[in-house]
């Protein structure tokens, strides 16, 4: 059944099916991408791009590099804003998928550093900085493409599609890595927490050209799309801004910095539960700093079982938030948070049906506040920068909680000498910081995409129906 039109009856629709996969797909291979990336920097980029004689230093400086795509994608944020909110959702959608394909196809064609030197290195710097450019502008247009196509008092049910990308690109992302590890296993005798040498030599690389598959598939996907009634409509009255990102600092600062903080545990808690986790399960328990020693396989199992939670809970959490409002509903979650990362250790200290708990409300709780984002951040902003104030939030965010939040993760355990409840008491603080802009900001449930221009106006800035910003 196609969407309901919220324009005139002539504005050609998006079909619902169509809406719910082009946001969808779009995110899966974002999320797709960052899990190969997060996997290989964990597994075999440290030997690879980042030889040393001290195993955490080379994986630090593998997160590091993972950390620089997040200080791109604000910077994609501004370009792809500026294009989505100038020329429309859909060119815009299409443009950035493409970039973010081609960075990723490339990394698996990379040389290593014992082949290229220093050269190598660079290389992945490079396409890790244009997959983090792409992605600044992919979330936000995904999220525009399902809530203004949505029917009203449903937004955050549609808006849980692009989010439910992340559980599907993990499962996608890490069941091929462990399908590729189940053909090239380690030899006899052989450490079972590190790859085979045939992993480390080519097998690591399918993933990252597999993504070309994926890619051309969203592009055609996307190609059929057309666009949202409410962006139409703000191009044919004349509310299209020559400069976004100046109307959007200048009238909406405000919503750009609660909508930053209200994504900041988020991305903490995302990026805990999917990168620290998988180097703390894997490291072996007498190591210099000890982990839980389990082998990749198992602790990747584990961690698919409860990311089908993640999934499960991203779907719940739309009607919830659409029944209850995203603030009260966020309020809720974000507390639960608070609460979570101060029971790290005595979960993990209850051996593997602890840590299998700790996996499942860590991905639960994930899924609760990851799901109602996609509508909550765009119904910040009037469509006139839409695409611009969203993008910058949550990409803004990405710095704060994302890009930082594996490297604080890795210096808090050697802090504690093993034990994770520093880093637990860090994902408690960041929620604390997401509360607190929660219950500064306002509910926006009710708040109709059509009327955003008259209601920006009550928030410090003037509706203009001119093109100029």
């Amino acid at each position: 059944m196609p969407a309901p039109a919220t324009g005139t009856p002539q504005t050609p629709v998006n079909p619902r099916s169509r809406v719910l996969v082009a946001s969808l797909i779009g995110t899966t291979i974002e999320f797709y991408d960052f899990y190969i990336y997060a996997t290989a920097a964990v597994l075999v980029f440290p030997s690879l791009f980042f030889p040393s004689s001290d195993p955490t230093t080379a994986l630090l400086a593998s997160f590091a590099v993972f950390g620089a795509a997040m200080v791109a994608r604000p910077i994609g944020a501004v370009f792809f804003g500026h294009l989505g909110d100038r020329l429309g959702r859909k060119r815009t959608l299409v443009i950035s998928l493409l970039t973010m394909g081609v960075a990723t196809f490339l990394i698996g064609a990379l040389p290593t550093y014992a082949q290229a030197g220093w050269v190598a290195t660079a290389l992945l710097v490079l396409m890790r900085l244009a997959q983090g450019f792409a992605l600044g502008g992919e979330w936000s247009g995904a999220a525009l493409v399902a809530t203004e196509n949505a029917p009203r008092g449903r937004r955050a049910r549609y808006g849980t599609f692009p989010q439910l990308g992340a559980p599907l690109g993990f499962i996608i992302g890490n069941g091929l890595f462990l399908v590729i590890g189940a053909l090239l296993p380690s030899t006899a005798g052989a450490d079972p927490t590190q790859p085979s040498d045939a992993f480390v030599s080519w097998g690591w690389r399918i993933p990252f050209l597999f993504s070309a598959v994926m890619v051309v598939i969203g592009l055609w996907v996307r190609s059929r799309l057309v666009e949202s009634a409410v962006f139409t409509k703000t191009r044919e009255t004349g509310k299209v801004r020559k400069l976004p990102l100046a109307t959007v600092v200048r009238g909406h600062w405000r919503q750009l910095i609660l909508g930053t903080f209200i994504m900041l545990a988020t991305y903490v808690l995302f990026y805990l539960m999917t990168t620290f986790s998988l180097s703390f399960g894997r490291t072996a328990k007498d190591a210099a700093v000890p982990g839980l020693g389990y082998g990749y396989t198992t602790f990747v199992l584990m961690m698919i079982f409860g990311v089908l939670f993640f999934a499960a809970f991203t779907l719940i959490s739309g009607p919830l938030a659409d029944k209850y409002g995203r603030r009260t509903t966020l309020i809720w979650v974000t507390s639960a948070i608070v609460v979570f990362g101060l029971v790290w250790v005595p979960l993990i200290g209850l051996g593997t049906l602890g840590v299998v708990l700790w996996l499942v409300l860590g991905f639960t709780l994930m899924g609760m506040t990851f799901g109602p984002m996609g509508a909550l951040l765009p119904e910040l902003f009037p469509t006139s920068v839409r695409y611009t104030g969203s993008g910058i939030s949550y990409n803004v965010s990405s710095i704060l909680g994302a890009a930082v939040a594996p490297f604080i993760a890795v210096a808090l355990w050697e802090t504690g000498d093993g034990s994770p409840w520093l880093v637990g008491v860090y994902l408690s603080a960041m929620a604390v910081l997401t509360l607190t802009a929660l219950l500064l900001g306002k509910e926006t449930k009710d708040m109709s995409l059509d009327e955003g221009e008259t209601a920006s106006a009550g928030h410090g800035e003037r509706a203009v129906t001119s093109a100029a910003p």
